[in-house]
């Protein structure tokens, strides 16, 4: 295993928790930290277990609250949700060993922000794609197989990373490695905006992208997020079905129609039938990533002079469901339409 200290998992939730139980599996010590109270005492009181068409199965494991942790772990795998990254990252600073590192297992663009905290000597990146959600305390579901792509910040080929991609073999298989590990982040940005728009309403990932008369503007979307890419001068990487050339400004829109058709096909593979962000809408009613995923392409598409319509109101409208002023539904994305258009959002 060529671990000396067990494999902290901060975040024990979708992620951190199907990852964590896949390594307990194979052999791996693994110490969870989480800061929900009754899901640390079913992890301590009967271990995690993992259901879904992936694995059906329980281990036993020591999870703890961030206020009960002791010692210093050399892999910490960073699992929480976006927004609440820099507090993590914050909390859990001490705990790496001073040759350590920590690794991003979550979305979005989070890997500078961890290494503000913790140093960019001390960071890796990831870029992971699989289906899985929280169910309650201990029990995680596992839908889905998706791409695990690790990295160095700087594209350097390491011995860390080696040790890294080996640990994670045993949860993915088809676990690589990469020298353009933000080529990998950036594009799942633009695929992330097509979860986004399906999440406005209550229908499945795939069937939303298979919708004829919504796809002009998914097309468009995830363009809008490939022209920001593209004008910073990031070499998008595709996965899973998701060809973001496809996307690129001058791409036929026949490409674009292909690559959603793979993308169709790669969901309706997966039991995990809906994203993480419609569960954090319709399920457990509480804010979403959007902010800190389709913001900073917002952001960055102002620095660059390059207008976003449709992702400004697309964040827009998530922002008012959060709040209860807007439903989950179709007419969402005929609004977007709309936008699409030239005309006014509703």
């Amino acid at each position: 295993m060529n671990q000396r200290t067990p494999v902290l998992i901060w975040g024990a939730g979708a992620m951190g928790g199907t990852i964590g139980a896949a390594l307990i599996r194979a052999g791996h010590a693994v110490h969870f930290v989480d800061v929900v109270q009754d899901h640390v005492a079913a992890i301590n009181n009967r271990g995690l277990e993992i259901q879904g068409p992936v694995a059906d199965f329980r281990v036993e494991a020591e999870a703890s609250l961030p206020g009960q942790l002791k010692g210093q772990f050399e892999q910490a795998l960073l699992c929480v949700k976006a927004h609440h990254t820099i507090e993590a990252a914050e909390a859990l600073r001490s705990f790496v060993a001073p040759d350590g590192f920590v690794v991003s297992i979550q979305n979005g663009l989070n890997e500078p922000l961890i290494a503000e905290v913790v140093g960019a000597e001390r960071t890796i990146g990831a870029f992971v794609n699989f289906g899985a959600d929280y169910l309650g305390p201990g029990v995680i579901h596992w839908g889905g197989r998706g791409a695990v792509v690790l990295g160095e910040l700087d594209g350097a080929t390491t011995d860390r990373l080696g040790r890294l991609h080996r640990l994670l073999k045993d949860f993915e298989p088809a676990a690589r490695t990469t020298d353009n590990i933000f080529g990998f982040l950036w594009g799942k940005l633009a695929y992330a905006a097509l979860l986004f728009a399906t999440a406005l309403t209550n229908d499945s990932i795939a069937d939303v992208l298979d919708s004829s008369r919504h796809r002009p503007v998914l097309v468009e979307l995830a363009r809008e997020v490939c022209r920001v890419a593209e004008a910073r001068g990031t070499r998008l990487e595709g996965f899973d079905g998701f060809d973001p050339h496809a996307f690129r400004p001058r791409a036929g829109g026949e490409a674009a129609l292909h690559s959603l058709d793979e993308l169709v096909a790669f969901n309706r593979r997966s039991a995990k039938t809906h994203s993480g962000i419609w569960r954090d809408l319709a399920v457990r009613r509480r804010p979403t990533e959007v902010d800190v995923q389709l913001g900073p392409v917002v952001t960055e598409a102002r620095r660059l002079h390059i207008p976003t319509p449709l992702l400004e109101a697309v964040i827009a409208q998530i922002h008012e469901i959060e709040r209860g002023s807007r439903t989950l539904g179709l007419a969402n994305l005929d609004t977007l339409l709309v936008t699409m258009d030239g005309g006014e959002a509703a």
